[in-house]
């Protein structure tokens, strides 16, 4: 299922989701290269997670190959600002709008719960769960590890908890043809993360090396904080705006 759209009018305007959204579009053309092999190979080589570099579980000089014959060799002082700056970079246009695409349809009403300065904090909590998740998950991991997933998945298991009861408009292919319907948030949502989880238990990577772990990380993080972390009288003039919700 891809979301199309939901039905949860905002009462603030989601300024730190378009922040958020602007500097991953930025780090991608300008960092990136929008997807040039070259510019991409340096970006994952210097700002990727790589579990076994970070943690010294792997020797220096080791290679991790990314195109023939070129790759990053691992000098063993992996830094803790990959935590973050992972979740900025992306290894495909595909992977950079459906991320940034996920953000936009659920930033808007979590951000609207707690405000932009708490959302960003919350933002970076969730993309450093989900980052841990899968550090834990695979310590000797030399993939890098790249993408906003995990965080989003945080995103969205906050918008699970605060809005169960959403529309949200999906497009679900079923077989050739593509058809849409509308579901309460807490079924499509949760749906995603029971995929995630199922994945990530039976090693279901795959060629395309999907950190699975950190998906469903980012989304239990995600689903824990945001009690603490929105406020209720956003959260009460959100909900008077939509009391279906």
């Amino acid at each position: 299922m891809f979301p199309i759209r939901d039905e949860n009018p905002r009462v603030r305007p989601p300024v730190a989701t378009v922040i958020i959204i602007g500097l991953n579009i930025a780090v991608w053309l300008f960092i990136q290269g929008g997807g040039s092999v070259m510019p991409l190979i340096k970006s994952f080589c210097l700002y990727s997670l790589i579990p076994g570099d970070l943690l010294g579980t792997v020797p220096p000089g080791t290679v991790v190959p990314l195109v023939e014959d070129v790759g990053c060799v691992l000098d063993g002082k992996g830094s803790l600002t990959t935590l973050i700056t992972h979740a900025f970079l992306h290894g495909s246009w595909f992977h950079i709008i459906s991320n940034l695409w996920f953000l936009w349809i659920f930033g808007d009403n979590v951000e609207d719960s707690m405000g932009g300065v708490r959302f960003i904090v919350f933002y970076l909590a969730c993309t450093i769960a989900a980052a841990v998740a899968q550090i834990a998950a695979d310590p000797a991991a030399i993939t890098p590890m790249v993408g906003a997933s995990g965080a989003v998945g945080g995103v969205m298991g906050a918008y699970a908890r605060l809005y169960p009861r959403a529309s949200i408009y999906a497009l679900i292919p079923i077989g050739f043809f593509l058809t849409t319907a509308v579901i309460p948030a807490v079924y499509m949502l949760g749906l995603w993360f029971f995929i995630q989880l199922l994945s990530s238990l039976f090693g279901a990577e795959g060629p395309a090396n999907i950190a699975f772990w950190a998906h469903a990380g980012g989304f239990l993080a995600g689903l824990i904080l945001i009690g603490p972390m929105h406020r209720r009288d956003y959260l009460n003039e959100h909900r008077r705006l939509n009391p279906e919700k």
